[in-house]
């Protein structure tokens, strides 16, 4: 599927749910045990995006990714590992309520939060291939992070390349 319909697919389904409901959920990411590897992607039953640590603390090659990537454009604004910092919330908490339609739909779309205490706006990412062809993985390092599974830093260990990697990056990023 290209990235942009995906990207409105995505949207439209996390805009369409009641705010009620989506507040109502105290873990909205769901149990992030992963059940099903695609390519070294791990997903969890419900489909997401999940990460996968070994016993000795190797991380699957998605999460390691996902911080190197998060490193480079998300921490400018959101903090080191996911902190937060005086400009931009931490993620490591937020990620323990929403889920990965939300997620995916303020990275695309944007946020914007304005009220007499704060004012705080997230842009919209949706055509930046940088971001957008790497959410997955920056998605599954920030799961990992509010989950407790990783620890700050970069993952010390983590699993090899996965063969289809290269391409589908190729692929995405044009």
């Amino acid at each position: 599927m290209h990235l942009v319909p995906r990207v409105a697919l995505i949207a439209a389904l996390a805009l369409s749910f009641s705010p009620t409901l989506v507040f109502a959920q105290t873990d909205g990411s769901g149990d992030p045990t992963a059940v099903k590897s695609e390519d070294g992607k791990w997903t969890d039953k419900d489909g997401n995006p999940t990460f996968k640590v070994e016993k000795d603390g190797s991380v699957d090659w998605y999460t390691y990714i996902g911080f190197t990537r998060y490193s480079a454009e998300c921490l400018r604004c959101h903090g080191p590992d996911g902190l937060g910092s005086t400009y931009a919330p931490a993620l490591v908490d937020a990620f323990k309520r929403l889920s990965y339609p939300e997620v995916y739909a303020t990275i695309a779309g944007g946020k914007k939060s304005v009220s007499s205490a704060q004012d705080l706006v997230m842009p919209a990412l949706g055509s930046d291939r940088n971001v957008m062809c790497f959410v997955d993985a920056i998605y599954t390092y920030l799961r990992a992070r509010s989950d407790g599974a990783v620890g700050r830093g970069r993952p010390a260990k983590h699993a090899p390349k996965p063969p289809g990697f290269e391409k589908a990056t190729d692929e995405c990023m044009g």
